[in-house]
């Protein structure tokens, strides 16, 4: 009897090792968890759901995950007053303007690249109105073609740039900035500045905030305490 009672605790010793040690892996995983989702917090890869490939391409330096829209459709243009009037009346400005947000360039070279190319086209097509000469208006329809194919250019490298969901062909920008220039510079305007882009970097609305994007001091507040210890005392 005396060694079915050493067996038997032996036994239950055996399986009582192995429970702690299946706990003990547990936690280890658990904790292995939160260090992952903390580390891909901190680098601002929250929420993105991937596999190893999309991680390959984001540490390859392709922007992954986020897929952004253009902020309202190509004809919303009086959805914002004032950047439809400066796309009407004053695009090569409106133009510089968002191609320094996007950080491709200097506002004033971009906006005078705009103004010239316009003002050749103007030109030319006055001298074809004057001389009659088919060559001022090949070379006036050229120069048409040439600021839509620019434009679109810029447009594709916008949408490439911050994952912004819309035509995938190169060929549609610059079909769009060649039927309605206004209007898709609107569109890209309100796109860069309502989601407040500065010198290449998609900011956001600003309407939501990330915690690990707060100070130290600031941290403390969300930092979860034990409720007080209430007694109770049963009147007799």
């Amino acid at each position: 009897m005396g060694d079915l009672e050493k067996q038997e605790r032996n036994v239950e010793e055996k399986e009582e090792e192995k429970e702690k040690l299946l706990e003990g892996v547990a936690v280890l995983d658990f904790d292995v968890l939160c260090s992952s989702v903390a580390l891909k917090a901190s680098q601002g890869k929250w929420g993105q759901l991937g596999t190893m490939e999309d991680d390959e391409e984001e540490e390859s330096g392709v922007f992954g995950g986020v897929l952004r829209m253009w902020e309202g459709e190509l004809f919303d243009c009086f959805d914002h007053r004032r950047i439809a009037l400066e796309s009407t009346f004053c695009p090569c400005y409106r133009f510089g303007k968002n191609m320094k947000r996007a950080g491709f360039g200097s506002c004033y070279i971009q906006a005078a690249i705009y103004l010239i190319l316009a003002i050749g086209a103007f030109v030319n097509f006055i001298a074809f109105a004057v001389t009659r000469r088919h060559c001022f208006l090949y070379l006036a329809v050229s120069l048409i073609i040439f600021v839509g194919a620019y434009l679109g250019f810029f447009r594709t490298l916008i949408r490439n740039k911050f994952n912004i969901k819309g035509s995938e062909s190169s060929l549609d920008d610059c079909v769009y900035h060649f039927a309605c220039p206004c209007c898709t510079l609107c569109q890209e305007s309100r796109t860069l500045e309502m989601n407040n882009v500065q010198d290449g970097t998609w900011h956001g609305r600003g309407d939501t905030k990330c915690i690990s994007s707060f100070g130290e001091k600031s941290i403390s507040k969300f930092e979860l305490h034990p409720p007080p210890i209430v007694s109770i005392k049963c009147g007799l």
